[in-house]
């Protein structure tokens, strides 16, 4: 079996190269061929390669090739056509991402995805909130991490019109429902829903483009700060305290749980940051009323793997997600008690 996965591998990084080879000159107009081809371990949904392209000046120029599984199976989300489009725009707003080089289309061969530039830096959440190389970086992150929050929810969502939408009783409701589907019963978790519903805010009388998973672990940070926003595919049009309030759950701290945004920052330095470029006062309760949604929503996503652990995917990283709903239910516990 393991020979039989290597193989396909290898057929599959042929392929692959073939057709990035194929495409070349419409990424770069210099280029002469490509190296250097390998996939990257991250990426949960998506296929990660990165490449270098030749050119004549011998200075080769790498690339990130963003693409569905197989080139074809679809997953959850906006779509790798849909995310590129959030990715240019997000770039005019002043929004830091990697630069979307092409989209691919069905002549190229390769599937559905896109390739982007490679930004160097540093996306592993343990590391981004100890590494030595990164401690003047976490003295700003939370802050410009709220600029660029305010930025990103500038960007007009009427330019996406088949982007979801979702009120936050609806957003409570499909957790509730992936909570339903489990076979374990968790009292905290019923607390939690209760506690939402009794507690939630207001409709947003303007909806504005929401991120749907800015958190550490999604950022690209170097030693200078924020470089790139990363994973755009559950993009949404909903209320934008959702974002700020998701950074700020405590399984995205990597233990560092005195530092609620990310494990690196304080809420101040976050709401500070966004209010500097919105100009608008936030309402800490509803940031809070978020943080509580977003843990119930990680937790419930955690339950529902111990039942794929049991059925077709039983995966060291499904038994790790797993075990993690317990540390869900003491968040929930500490933050309804705040």
């Amino acid at each position: 079996m393991a020979r039989a996965r290597m193989t396909l591998t290898r057929s599959t990084g042929a392929s692959i190269e073939g057709g990035l080879r194929a495409i070349a000159g419409r990424i770069d107009a210099s280029a002469t061929g490509i190296s250097g081809l390998q996939r990257l371990s991250g990426g949960a949904t998506q296929e990660i390669w990165c490449f270098d392209i030749e050119t004549p000046a011998r200075d080769d120029k790498r690339y990130i090739l963003r693409r569905a599984p197989g080139g074809t199976r679809i997953t959850d989300g906006t779509g790798l056509e849909l995310e590129a489009e959030l990715m240019a725009a997000a770039a005019k707003a002043g929004v830091p991402v990697a630069e979307v080089m092409h989209v691919l289309s069905p002549e190229d061969g390769l599937g559905h995805g896109f390739i982007m530039r490679f930004v160097e830096g540093e996306t592993l959440g343990g590391r981004i909130v100890k590494s030595d190389h990164l401690r003047a970086a976490r003295q700003t992150l939370a802050f410009e991490c709220g600029e660029t929050l305010a930025r990103l929810h500038r960007i007009p969502a009427g330019d996406f019109p088949t982007l979801a939408r979702a009120t936050p009783a609806e957003l409570v409701e499909r957790t509730r429902i992936v909570y339903a589907r489990t076979t374990i019963r968790r009292p905290v978790f019923d607390l939690a829903f209760r506690w939402l519903t009794d507690n939630a805010p207001p409709v947003p009388a303007e909806p504005k483009l929401v991120h749907g998973d800015f958190r550490n672990g999604n950022l690209m940070i170097g030693p200078d700060g924020l470089r790139a926003v990363l994973d755009w595919e559950l993009a949404h049009v909903g209320d934008p305290m959702e974002d700020l309030g998701w950074i700020c759950v405590n399984s995205w701290r990597f233990g560092r749980i005195d530092l609620p945004v990310g494990g690196f920052g304080t809420l101040d330095d976050l709401l500070a940051g966004y209010e500097l470029i919105s100009g608008s006062r936030l309402d800490r309760s509803a940031v809070h009323w978020w943080e509580v949604y977003g843990t119930i929503r990680w937790g419930a996503i955690c339950a529902a793997s111990v039942e794929a652990f049991r059925g077709e995917d039983a995966t060291m990283e499904r038994a790790m997600i797993a075990r993690r709903t317990s540390e869900t239910e003491i968040d929930l516990l500490r933050l309804i008690a705040s």
